[in-house]
């Protein structure tokens, strides 16, 4: 699955106000046996999707379909538990392009980046405020400006910065994966093993 390049991202977001959301929950183990990252989303929060007969839970949001969206805006402490990368397969295979949190689990965090998600942190007030503007109105959108590293409710006008790593910032841009990313220096890369000295 290729790296989707992005700079801004305006949508509406579906709503996963709970919180200590682990790896397992994301993507139950039975479903890790694949080896290409393909297929996933089907499984994403399996179960609490459906039941033990494979029928959808009418009250799990992502059966709702009053809402929609490239955002997850989920509650604290989101990605927790293993560190399998398949909890961001499963979130990107969904389709889903950014999750806000007010705290990430730090191997999640890095497991999306590496995978063209953006996980975007924001204090537990202005997630709240996210929360409750979707609550009022499920077409409530947000921006979230990638090269600004702002998210703005635009319902209300307010916003927030939040911090990501530069390099992944310039990957998830740029659409580069660590290969990509790589390649695209390739003739500084070529120039610095021609010019540097080698000592006898």
């Amino acid at each position: 699955m290729p790296i989707q390049k992005f700079k801004t991202i305006q949508s509406t977001c579906v709503p996963l106000p709970v919180e200590n959301v682990d790896t397992d929950q994301i993507i139950p183990a039975r479903f890790l046996k694949a080896t290409t990252k393909d297929g996933f989303g089907e499984n994403l929060f399996r179960d609490w999707r459906y039941d033990k007969q494979n029928n959808p839970i009418k009250e799990f949001v992502l059966n709702n379909s009053t809402y929609t969206g490239t955002v997850l805006a989920a509650g604290k402490n989101f990605g927790s538990g293993s560190s399998r990368e398949h909890a961001a397969w499963a979130i990107t295979d969904y389709g889903f392009k950014v999750v806000i949190s007010s705290f990430f689990a730090d191997i999640f965090k890095n497991n999306a980046l590496n995978n063209g998600l953006l996980p975007v942190q924001v204090s537990a007030g202005f997630l709240d405020k996210i929360f409750n503007a979707i609550d009022a109105d499920a077409n409530a959108e947000v921006k979230v400006d990638l090269e600004n590293q702002v998210v703005t409710l635009l319902s209300t006008g307010e916003s927030e910065f939040f911090e990501i790593n530069a390099y992944k910032k310039e990957c998830l841009i740029n659409g580069y994966d660590d290969i990509d990313f790589l390649l695209s220096n390739i003739e500084k890369i070529q120039a610095f093993e021609t010019n540097r000295k080698i000592p006898l």
